[in-house]
């Protein structure tokens, strides 16, 4: 099996927001703030080929399906899908994905499903099986106000009436994926957020998603302000720690600017670090 990292568009977003009430003299520390303190972020994707020929991808980014005003907002960056041109590069056209597994719907992990603003709306990758958690799925359908803004709300009827939308129960991995990947599930950031752990060829990676956005998030403390139970998160945080470290695994993230994989490495009880590594 083979594993690629494939960037997306990018975004800026608020720092305040992405360090929830960590004070920005210790997060600029980080990632440097723009003079609106945004800061810049990934919105990497994961393709995995399979020994049987398929090919999964591992999320979809931001995409460019917002219109003008948001996408100056969430500062999203270049006009067309980069996604899309990056998998191009590898040689995989969007018809060619068979499987595109989601962590969430939040528009920064789905958005880069749908088609580009100015466009008529459609899903992308028109024969790939669409994978959601049944319980995101749940509550991306009936999200609480304070979540709202984070869905788009065309996506669940038009991922419905695709009829290739399948929802993976908590607990198991899926006939779809079932060659080395298996799902672990976090409620911190939102409910039912869906981990991609992945066997490459007896090397173990976990796309961690919005659990831990990137290598600035791992000091144990941190939440985002987007995350929707900031004390779980932590908790959460510590106990996939303590697992991951037991297992000598790898993180694969999203949003990191820079780095895409890293090593995970335990300094004392509270405090843990990561070191770059390749994919």
């Amino acid at each position: 099996m083979k594993l690629f990292s494939v960037e997306g568009n990018r975004q800026h977003l608020d720092g305040g927001a992405m360090f929830g009430n960590a004070p920005k003299e210790m997060w600029q520390q980080r990632i440097s703030p723009d003079a609106r303190n945004r800061i810049p972020l990934a919105c990497r994707a994961f393709v995995l080929q399979t020994d049987d020929g398929r090919t999964i991808l591992f999320e979809t980014g931001i995409g460019t399906f917002f219109e003008p005003k948001m996408k100056e907002r969430y500062g999203v960056d270049q006009n067309e899908p980069m996604l899309l041109k990056n998998l191009d590069k590898l040689g995989i056209k969007e018809e060619d994905i068979d499987v595109v597994v989601l962590s969430h719907l939040h528009f920064d992990h789905a958005g880069g499903l749908l088609s580009s603003y100015g466009e008529p709306l459609r899903l992308l990758f028109p024969k790939a099986l669409y994978l959601v958690g049944k319980q995101h799925w749940d509550r991306a359908k009936n999200p609480h106000i304070r979540e709202k803004a984070s869905f788009i709300s065309q996506l669940p009827q038009l991922l419905e009436q695709s009829q290739r939308l399948f929802l993976v129960e908590e607990g198991l991995t899926h006939p779809l994926v079932n060659d080395g990947v298996a799902f672990v599930f976090s409620h911190g950031h939102t409910i039912g957020l869906m981990l991609s752990e992945i066997n490459l060829n007896g090397e173990l990676y976990v796309f961690v998603s919005d659990l831990i956005p990137g290598m600035a998030w791992i000091h144990l403390p941190l939440a985002m302000g987007y995350d929707r139970f900031p004390e779980l998160i932590v908790d959460e945080k510590k106990r996939f720690y303590e697992s991951w470290l037991s297992r000598s695994g790898k993180l694969l993230f999203t949003h990191d600017p820079d780095e895409v994989c890293a090593k995970l490495i335990k300094k004392n009880e509270e405090k843990y670090q990561v070191e770059a590594c390749k994919l």
